[in-house]
């Protein structure tokens, strides 16, 4: 069950994808040194994720970190000090691999909270490093955001659900 803290991101409209931008991998690393500065050991792993990861991939201007830690339902264990840079906590869903959403306005950043090892974190990575590694696989998916952004949406979530099909199917052809 998704809890939200926060009430869900309306878009009232389609979704817009911005060029890639290379800045995008360098505002990442001044994130992560942020957020391995304020968790210290807490922070098993923090990775750059989504389609800002992946050079060439137009994509909707947010930077989408993951952040391991020992276990992410022990909100205790890092939201104080992430609240303390900045970032606000927005979705709680202990069904979907203990996941957290952390919002960050500026600038805007989705901070995805996994347990270590979970295997959600594991299938990100997997995606991002096949789009990085096979110009088919990110040409199938950059048409399909273009295409998808271009439909009316309420919600941000149903256009990200929109695109699992083909997620699958570009993981099932690594």
């Amino acid at each position: 069950m998704t809890e939200y803290v926060l009430p869900p991101t309306r878009v009232d409209g389609s979704i817009v994808l911005s060029p890639y931008d290379p800045a995008w991998a360098a505002t990442y690393e001044t994130l992560a040194a942020g957020i391995r500065t304020a968790l210290g050991p807490v922070a098993t792993a923090v990775e750059h994720v989504g389609s800002t990861s992946v050079p060439g991939l137009a994509a909707k201007p947010i930077i989408d970190i993951n952040l391991l830690v020992v276990d992410s339902a022990d909100e205790s264990a890092y939201v104080p000090a992430l609240e303390a840079i900045g970032y606000v906590l927005h979705v709680r869903e202990p069904g979907w691999h203990e996941h957290r959403l952390l919002r960050l306005e500026e600038p805007r950043v989705n901070l995805h909270v996994f347990t270590d090892g979970s295997p959600e974190h594991d299938r990100m990575i997997m995606f991002r490093d096949r789009l990085r590694a096979d110009p088919a696989a990110l040409e199938l998916y950059l048409t399909t955001k273009q295409r998808l952004a271009a439909q009316h949406w309420e919600h941000v979530q149903d256009y990200a659900d929109e695109k699992s099909s083909v997620v699958e199917q570009i993981l099932s052809d690594s």
